[in-house]
């Protein structure tokens, strides 16, 4: 989730540069308003503050106007083929990255952040440190990874060179350790977690394996070659969460009171929301197993009710029952 306070200004004068490092004429304080839709006294006051601040932006009369423009010793000073404004995002979504951390990936991209910074002119560091002070970025609960960096970097090496992987696998619904070969087709990172996306020979069958359960690893000589038609992003799209299952249709009625909180995210790629007369909505999907949206729907209390499948609504009706037992005992 991401806070903001005071932003307005920052997000205002981001823009401003955004605009003139795309201008090469340069642009006047009346034309960055009508493109901005702020007052051109605003505008000017901005431009006057990032002039002082340092920035290389400069004023030009022309044809009776006064131009603001970004000096092209600055436009093309970046040895890599980014603008400025791209830099400072990228240089900023560091935040974002923190679930990474413990992992070879946060180890590269933080020297990575630091190649970038060296690359930015003290008026954008300067900027940057403003920007931080206004916006925070939370992130959900996430594994700590710091006794699996060196699997997450075994694997991906696995996966660069098409070499099957022994593993060790503690299977948590059946509280068993199996061993297994897989091929590894992609690592996947999702919810704050890392996940092995591969076809298990023992099952024969791609599955979808947790890197925290994985308790041994041993990269083989045997290769493999990945199919030219497998994409992730298409295996997983039907499912609700991580693990895959027998597709069902699920029909969810969700109370008036929560069903613009439903509305406003997109929860399923197939989702679809239909309206009813008193407020509510009815949410339908088509899912790859009904385990994971289980305890979605659980999630919103009494506000949810599973119409369909049958197999769903009795699922959650013993789950109420026991947790109603809980509270009784």
């Amino acid at each position: 989730m991401i806070f903001m306070a005071r932003g307005d200004q920052l997000a205002r004068q981001w823009r401003i540069l955004q605009s003139l490092i795309a201008s090469r004429r340069g642009k006047s304080a009346a034309d960055l308003a009508r493109e901005l839709e702020y007052h051109w006294r605003t505008v000017y006051r901005d431009l006057e503050a990032l002039q002082q601040a340092g920035f290389p932006i400069f004023t030009d009369r022309v044809e009776g106007k006064n131009l603001w423009s970004m000096l092209d010793s600055a436009r093309h000073s970046i040895p890599i083929p980014l603008n400025l404004t791209e830099l400072m995002a990228l240089y900023f979504s560091r935040g974002m990255m923190m679930v990474l951390k413990n992992t070879v990936y946060y180890a590269s991209l933080q020297s990575f952040f630091q190649k970038i910074k060296a690359t930015l002119p003290p008026a954008t560091i300067g900027y940057l440190e403003k920007i931080e002070e206004t916006l925070e970025v939370g992130s959900k609960p996430y594994k700590q990874y710091s006794q699996l960096s060196d699997a997450v970097e075994r694997i991906a090496e696995a996966t660069i060179h098409r070499r099957l992987v022994e593993i060790d696998y503690f299977t948590m619904s059946r509280k068993k350790k199996t061993r297994r070969k897989v091929a590894p087709y992609k690592i996947w990172f999702f919810d704050g977690a890392f996940y092995l996306i591969g076809d298990c020979r023992l099952r024969q069958d791609i599955r979808v394996f947790a890197l925290d359960r994985i308790q041994a690893l041993t990269i083989t000589e045997e290769t493999f070659e990945m199919p030219e038609d497998f994409r992730a992003e298409d295996f997983m799209r039907t499912s609700f969460g991580v693990f895959h299952g027998k597709p069902q249709q699920v029909r969810i009625r969700f109370a008036s009171d929560v069903a613009g909180y439903i509305r406003e995210k997109t929860w399923h790629a197939t989702q679809k929301i239909v309206p009813q007369k008193d407020g509510s909505i009815l949410f339908e999907a088509r899912v790859a197993g009904t385990d994971e949206i289980k305890f979605w729907v659980l999630s919103w209390g009494a506000k949810a009710q599973v119409l369909s499948p049958a197999s769903l609504r009795d699922e959650i009706l013993l789950e109420a029952e026991a947790m109603l037992h809980n509270y009784q005992t």
